[in-house]
Order: structure tokens, then sequence, then C-alpha cells
């Protein structure tokens, strides 16, 4: 996951830093290059460090829950917040990133020759998108569970090797026992009974505990690819978002980007660290995983700080670039938030026998969704 997601990450910074080369196509007012710079950096700076904290304090709480009785997995808090976080995951996709698209691929900064207006490419994207991440989810899920069974089925089969060879010993054993001893059938009748009964029982044990350490594995296996992909997903926008912010003259935008950004980063990674922590990932992949969530956004203010003399966000490259992306991510997002997130809980038994659970997860999702769209005004 690790190499997959740099190089996306890397392709993502690579194609938004060719069109910050083609700043020459200004569609701006010459106003624009008169902006502050003094006074913004002070809050590129701020907003570095805000969205950094943020965003390892919301992944790092689910993991960090586990050792807290209230905020395991299996307790109705963590349904809550996961639903919580999910609603701003949904809001995100619908109510800042989709409609972000739109604006770059049908902005008046493109040519008028071109096919940008004459068809909703940003909703194509979002299809896209979603499209994409189904193919990826089914794919990557069929592949490591069909794995799984394939271990499980050659293990199970050189498990009954051995049984069988245990079983003919001590048959041959019985037999040996029978021909010095008088009455010895009888008794190697009775011990080769017994050894059957103890060994099918044992075999019937042992079939329970592979079955539900089956549907654990497989749970497990299918939390494992929700996370990833959720974080593949979370990356496209975060540098779209961060590189924007850095390369970003105007004090007056940024100074609402960097509370809706943090306020945004925090429940996500809420949401990508419950999904971590289901996973049952190694310590190492848990930190990586963080890391990697926590350093997108801020690394690519940094890159837009970088490059914001050169950086033209209405040049037509810019405007395709990060519409395409933010499209895609959008559709991603969405996926991921109501079919991964939303209806896995909403459907698990434990939800659907409890009213008073149920309700509050719905509560909880609308409340997430409800602040992130509030946001939208402001940012």
């Amino acid at each position: 996951m690790k190499p997959s997601a740099a190089v996306l990450l890397a392709a993502v910074v690579a194609l938004l830093l060719v069109s910050a080369v083609r700043g020459e196509d200004d569609c701006g007012s010459p106003e624009s290059a008169a902006r502050d710079r003094a006074r913004a950096k002070p809050l590129k700076i701020a907003a570095f460090f805000s969205i950094l904290i943020c965003g390892a304090l919301g992944c790092s709480l689910p993991v960090l829950g586990r050792h807290v009785p209230v905020l395991r997995p299996d307790g109705d808090i963590f349904f809550l917040v996961k639903a919580f976080a999910a609603g701003v995951i949904l809001a995100t996709g619908f109510i800042h990133i989709l409609p972000d698209a739109f604006e770059n691929l049908t902005s008046d900064c493109l040519p008028a020759a071109g096919p940008w207006k004459d068809f909703p490419f940003a909703g194509l994207g979002a299809m896209v998108g979603a499209i994409g991440t189904l193919v990826v989810d089914t794919v990557a899920t069929g592949y490591f569970t069909r794995a799984h069974l394939n271990k499980d089925r050659a293990h199970g089969s050189s498990a009954a090797v051995v049984d069988e060879e245990k079983q003919a010993a001590a048959a041959a054993a019985a037999s040996e026992l029978a021909r010095h001893h008088d009455g010895g059938e009888h008794d190697g009748h009775v011990h080769m009974h017994t050894h059957a009964t103890h060994g099918h029982a044992h075999g019937s044990a042992a079939l329970v505990a592979a079955v539900g350490g089956a549907e654990d594995e497989k749970d497990t296996i299918r939390h494992r690819v929700i996370s990833q992909v959720l974080e593949l997903g979370i990356v496209v926008h975060s540098v779209i978002i961060g590189i924007s912010l850095g390369a970003s003259q105007d004090p007056e935008t940024i100074k609402p980007l960097v509370v809706a950004l943090s306020f945004h980063q925090m429940f996500e990674g809420m949401g990508l660290g419950g999904c971590i922590v289901q996973a049952k990932f190694k310590a190492r992949s848990i930190v990586t995983m963080i890391l990697f969530f926590c350093l997108t956004t801020p690394v690519g203010i940094a890159i837009g700080l970088g490059i914001s003399r050169v950086y033209n966000e209405n040049s037509p490259t810019a405007l395709v670039v990060e519409g395409s992306l933010n499209s895609v991510a959008a559709g991603i997002l969405v996926y991921m938030a109501l079919v991964d997130l939303l209806a896995e809980d909403f459907m698990n038994p434990k939800v659907q026998s409890r009213g008073k659970l149920q309700l509050g997860i719905n509560v909880s999702m609308l409340v997430g969704a409800g602040l992130m769209s509030m946001l939208a005004k402001w940012a």
C-alpha cells in the first residue's frame, strides 16, 4: 500500500507542478499580482501546523482508543464517532470537492474552443472515481480472500495427512499390543475406539474454530482494503487543497480555510483511524498510515508556499488538472462514505438489533454532514 500511495502522491504533485510552470496563462486581473504576501505567509505557517496537529489527533484517537474500553471498535461510542466522521467525509465529497471540480472545469479561463463547457466532465470524473473505487474494492477483497482460502486449504490438507499418519501409527501399536497380551483385541478395540472418538471431537472443535477464524480473517481483509482505498482517495484531494492553500496570496481566503481544513482534517482522520483499527494492522503499518495521512496536506502547503510566485491557479492547465483530480476524489470519497463506512455500520447486526443505537448513529451522521456543509459558507 505504501509504495502505491507514494507513487500516487508523486503523480498528483507532478501534475500540479506542470500547471505551475504554465503560470503565464493568466486569466486573472493585474491586481492579483499585488496581494499581500507578507500577511499571507504567517497564516500559511499556522495552517501547516494546525492541520498537521489536528490530523494527527483525529487519526490517532481511534487507534489509542483501543486501550480505552468505551472507545473500542465494538463499543457504542465507536459507532457514533465513526458515523460522524463518515458524515464529514460525505459532505466533503458532495459540498466541498465536487462543486470546486465543476467550477474549475467550466471556468471562463478555459479556451472557448475546447470541449469543457459542452460536457459535464466533473460529473464524469466523479462517476469514474466511484466506479473505479468499486472495482478496486471488489477485486482487492476477492484477491486477498481467495489467497487466504487457498492457504487454509493447503494447511488443512497438511493437517489431515498428519492426523491420518498418527491414527495409522496408533492402529499399528494397538495391533502389536494385541498379539502379546491376552484379551488384547478387546483392549485394542477399546483403545482404537477411544482414540477415534477423541480425534472426531478434536476435529469438530477445530472445524468450529476454523470457521470462526475464517470469518474474522475475512472481516479483517475487508477492513484493510477499505482503509487503504480510503487513504488513497484522501491523498488526492489533500494534496490539491494543500497546494492551493500554500499558493494562495489572499489572507482573507486563507483565514477561514485554516479553521475549516483543521476541522475537516481531524474528523476525516477519525474516520480513517476507525478503519485502521478495525483492519488490525501491525504497529509499523499503523504508524506509517497515520504519518502518511497527517503529512499529505502540510506537505502540499509547503509545496504551494514554494511555488507561490509562479503558480497560477487560473491557468487552463491548472484548472483542468485540479478539476479532474477533484472530481475523481469526490467520487472516491462519496463511494467510501456511503458504501464502506455508513452502509457497513448501519447494517451491522448490533446496530440493527438496538433502536437507540440506530437512532444515535443516524443523528451523529447528520450532525457531521451538517457541520461540514456549514463550513462551505466560509471555505
